[in-house]
C-alpha cells in the first residue's frame, strides 16, 4: 500500500511543509525548464529538510560537495552562525552564472564560497572544522570524498550523504550499474565506521545521515 501510494505521500508531505521561498521556487522552476538532468536538484522536502538540519545544528563552516544550481546551499546557509561560511565543490562551470545569481538574490554572497574544480584536490587545502558537510555529487567517489573529511572533522559533526539508495539499485548490488554498486560499498562502510552513528532515511532517493563520534 505504502509503495503504491509514494508518489501521493510526497506529494502530501510538500503539501504540508513550509512553503520554498519565491527564490527557492523560481531557481527550481528555473532548473528544471532549463538545466541538464533537472532531477539533480534537491528540491522542495529534501531542500526543506537541509534547512530544518542546518538551523537546528547551527553551523560555523558547512561543505557542500557538489553544488549543482546552488538550492541546497542556499537552504543549509540560512542557518549559518554570525559570520559562518558555506564552502561549495563543483566542476561544472556552465551553471556558475545561475548559481551566482540566486546566491546574489539572497544575499548570500558573503555567506557561500564557491569553489570551480576537483573536489579530491580542493578539499585538502581546507582549513575550517566543519559542523555539516553534505556530499552530493559524482556517486563512484563517495567514499573518497568521506575519507577526505572523517578525519578532517571534529566530534559531532553532521555528514548527509544524497543519493544512497539510487533508485533501489543499492538493494541488488550484484546487478547494479557503476553509481549503484559504488552508493552499496559507501552504505556498508558507514554501517560499518566504528567512529559514526548513522542512520539511512529513505527521503526521495535516498539520505544517509551521519554523526562522528
Amino acid at each position: 500500500m505504502l509503495k503504491d501510494n509514494l508518489e501521493k505521500i510526497y506529494s502530501y508531505a510538500e503539501e504540508h511543509t513550509t512553503p520554498e521561498t519565491k527564490n527557492l521556487y523560481e531557481l527550481n522552476r528555473k532548473t528544471n525548464l532549463e538545466v541538464a538532468i533537472p532531477q539533480m536538484i534537491s528540491g522542495h522536502l529534501q531542500g526543506a529538510f537541509l534547512k530544518f538540519m542546518s538551523q537546528s545544528i547551527k553551523p560555523k563552516y558547512i561543505l557542500e560537495i557538489g553544488t549543482y544550481t546552488a538550492y541546497s546551499a542556499i537552504c543549509m546557509a540560512s542557518g549559518l552562525q554570525e559570520g559562518g561560511k558555506l564552502i561549495s565543490i563543483d566542476n561544472n562551470k556552465y551553471l556558475e552564472d545561475i548559481q551566482k545569481e540566486f546566491i546574489e538574490r539572497e544575499n548570500l554572497t558573503d555567506r557561500i564560497e564557491l569553489h570551480l574544480g576537483n573536489a579530491m584536490e580542493i578539499i585538502p587545502t581546507l582549513d575550517y572544522d566543519f559542523d555539516l558537510v553534505f556530499i552530493d555529487a559524482d556517486k563512484i567517489n563517495y567514499t573518497n570524498y568521506y575519507d577526505l573529511v572523517i578525519d578532517k572533522v571534529p566530534a559531532g559533526t553532521t555528514i548527509i550523504a544524497d543519493n544512497v539508495l539510487y533508485e533501489s539499485e543499492v538493494l541488488t548490488p550484484s546487478t547494479a550499474s557503476k553509481n549503484g554498486k559504488a552508493l552499496a560499498q559507501f552504505n556498508t562502510k558507514i554501517q560499518n565506521d566504528a567512529r559514526v552513528e548513522n542512520m539511512l532515511l529513505p527521503l526521495r532517493d535516498g539520505l544517509m545521515l551521519i554523526r562522528k563520534l
